[in-house]
């Protein structure tokens, strides 16, 4: 299959695991354990329903600051 995919296997504990897999093969991202191998195919079905959805949210951009208030000179 050519393009991102998902993997699901057993880790060293024998729990279920899924990893997304780039195009080229390289890992994007690893899933938590899960005890039963239709947890993980569950939230694999998730995930997939949702990224094409998810809204993309740059947090490396500082908000802007709010103008400074004026403060009244005491006579």
């Amino acid at each position: 299959m050519k393009g991102p995919k998902f993997e699901v296997y057993h880790d060293k504990a024998k729990k279920f695991r899924f990893r997304l897999l780039s195009a080229n093969g390289e890992p994007v991202a690893v899933s938590e354990a899960y005890e039963t191998k239709a947890s993980a195919m569950n939230t694999v079905k998730k995930i997939g329903a949702m990224a094409a959805k998810a809204a993309i949210v740059d947090m490396t951009v500082a908000p802007k600051a709010a103008p400074a208030k004026k403060v009244a000179k005491k006579k």
